[in-house]
């Protein structure tokens, strides 16, 4: 009996000390930021925040040592895109032409558009490696609220089969329209887009939500940065933590008899789950702005829905 405790004390030794080993000897396989990432290249604006995630702007990153890296994962990379009425019209055909050309080149993408059960599939040429999906929204339902139409809809697809079909997701609208590479660099477990616009104005000023009683309010005093609605990232998993977060928030708040924006309830959800990464305002210019000299090279650009 008394070898049989040895026995099972000394497995236990063994299993204790291979958990310290996997710890603090890292695995080879494994990237570190400092592989690929140096905010000192770039001092004229913010590359990293608080709570130490890194903020990409061109110039921070080397492509080489992610392209080393993420070439050896077997990746597949989802982009989803809502795309109805008018802006469908105009845009989705560039969207889709521009994103074959420069959203994660040189990797496996399912793009999943939205899209009013009415539109044909897009008829796009794709490269190898490259697919589409398209999720039809009823005619008469999108146009109520888009934003919680296309959480929904998103939400019931990566229940059903994106949680197995990619390792990262990203979400856009068609209105946005990718000028240049927009690589593995953004990939993360929870990425937030930096907004344009607000990125350079004062955080007293952000349009947070202020009202107590709303879920998604922030207090005057609080927040880290304005973030973009536009554009979302991370794992499906984390994705849908988001969504379903948001959903619950709205739902609330119409019992309340209130009615927060999307970009409000967003802005909530990553003041209390911080972003693993951020993306700089060149991830999504808004294009009817001139751009100041920290924007050096626009990935993206973000088209106003005013003038569709």
């Amino acid at each position: 009996m008394l070898n049989f405790r040895r026995k099972v004390l000394l497995v236990v030794l063994l299993a204790l000390s291979f958990m310290l080993l996997k710890r603090y000897f890292r695995n080879p396989a494994e990237l570190r930021l400092s592989d690929w990432f140096n905010p000192r290249k770039r001092t004229d604006v913010i590359t990293m925040t608080d709570w130490l995630a890194p903020v990409i702007w061109e110039g921070t990153f080397s492509r080489e040592a992610l392209r080393k890296h993420y070439h050896t994962q077997n990746l597949t990379v989802g982009l989803a895109v809502l795309a109805v009425g008018r802006i469908a019209d105009k845009y989705l055909e560039m969207f889709l032409q521009s994103a074959n050309r420069h959203f994660m080149a040189g990797y496996r993408v399912i793009i999943y558009v939205m899209t009013e059960s009415h539109r044909m599939a897009p008829g796009t040429n794709v490269k190898a490696a490259r697919s589409f999906q398209v999720f039809t929204i009823p005619d008469d339902i999108w146009w109520h609220d888009p934003d919680i139409v296309r959480m929904k809809t998103l939400g019931k697809h990566i229940v059903e089969h994106i949680q197995h079909e990619v390792d990262f997701l990203f979400s856009m609208t068609a209105s946005q329209i990718f000028q240049n590479d927009f690589g593995v660099e953004a990939l993360g477990l929870r990425v937030a887009q930096l907004h344009a616009w607000w990125y350079f104005k004062d955080a007293k000023d952000f349009p947070y939500e202020r009202r107590p009683t709303s879920t998604a309010c922030i207090p005057f005093g609080q927040g880290d940065f304005y973030y973009d609605g536009a554009l979302v990232g991370g794992t499906p998993l984390e994705f849908l933590d988001l969504i379903d977060v948001y959903l619950n928030g709205v739902a609330n708040d119409f019992q309340k008899g209130l009615n927060s924006s999307y970009e409000s309830h967003l802005n909530k959800y990553f003041l209390l789950n911080k972003p693993t990464k951020l993306l700089s305002p060149e991830y999504n210019w808004d294009s009817s702005f001139f751009p100041p000299p920290q924007v050096q090279y626009i990935k993206v650009a973000q088209h106003s829905r005013r003038r569709v």
